[in-house]
């Protein structure tokens, strides 16, 4: 690793991943992540790692702003085009650093939780890397237009509490993801941009699986807990005022990523409530 917010070198796996964390470049960050492996006998699930300032790191471009402050861009112009691919990178590499945050952050957890969310994190670096790769190929680098915090300040809520980052990020804002793919893919494809489609389906493909990662933890804290998952998620959204969910959903996908019907008709019920006021 060559950034130089990588100063120490840790021993454990799960401090490397803090140190990965820290590393400003999403570039080098990315790479060094896929290079990265680790075997279960190598994590001390009991190691208690304290916060380091800098977290995560971030490199000076793109800036960060409000959601609102986003200029809307019709997607059949190049920059419109690859404002869309650029926004979708940086909700990758904030993917990746999301992924890291939970293998150094929370301890006492199995073995698989830390392999799980490493693998988590290689599969958002590859798709930070085919984005970043297809954003240069048309003309445009990863930080030159704005994007907002939406994901890491949801972390930064959750920070104390795995149970509610397991529910409001994988199974909320990630889950998003699964909703939002097939019409982006179409926007896609609907300007000829057929190599975007394609890195569309390996993130979906991908993304159900995490989101089915973030839903076995989440359960197996709830038994462990001896909590009802359906009511415990809407207490937490509430508590942590994560954003109200409105359709259209991709059910297919939410189901292959592990929700149950029961979820899925809360989703729908919230969505009804939603829709009538």
């Amino acid at each position: 690793m060559t950034d130089k917010s990588h100063n120490t070198a840790p021993h454990t796996t799960r401090a490397l991943a803090q140190q990965l964390l820290l590393m400003s470049s999403p570039h080098e960050k990315a790479l060094a992540v896929r290079q990265f492996t680790a075997q279960a006998s190598s994590i001390d699930v009991a190691e208690k790692i304290n916060e380091v300032p800098g977290l995560p790191g971030r490199p000076a471009r793109p800036p960060l702003v409000h959601p609102s402050q986003l200029k809307h861009r019709a997607v059949g112009t190049p920059q419109g085009r690859a404002s869309l691919i650029h926004a979708l990178a940086h909700i990758e590499a904030n993917a990746i650093n999301l992924a890291l945050d939970a293998v150094w952050r929370f301890d006492s957890m199995p073995q698989r939780f830390y392999l799980d969310w490493l693998q988590v994190a290689r599969e958002e670096a590859l798709h930070f890397q085919l984005l970043s790769t297809h954003l240069n190929d048309i003309g445009f680098s990863y930080g030159d237009f704005p994007a907002h915090d939406g994901l890491w300040e949801m972390a930064e809520k959750t920070k104390y509490d795995l149970l509610a980052r397991l529910a409001l990020v994988p199974r909320t804002l990630e889950a998003r993801g699964l909703d939002a793919c097939p019409a982006i893919k179409n926007k896609l494809v609907s300007v000829g941009d057929r190599k975007g489609a394609d890195i569309l389906d390996i993130i979906l493909r991908d993304e159900i699986g995490h989101v089915a990662i973030g839903n076995h933890w989440y359960r197996y804290l709830c038994v462990q807990q001896d909590i009802n998952p359906v009511s415990t998620y809407a207490t937490l959204s509430d508590t942590y005022g994560a954003q109200k969910l409105k359709g259209p959903f991709n059910l297919q996908a939410r189901r292959a990523a592990g929700f149950d019907e029961a979820e899925i008709a809360q989703l729908c019920a919230t969505e009804d409530e939603l829709s009538q006021k």
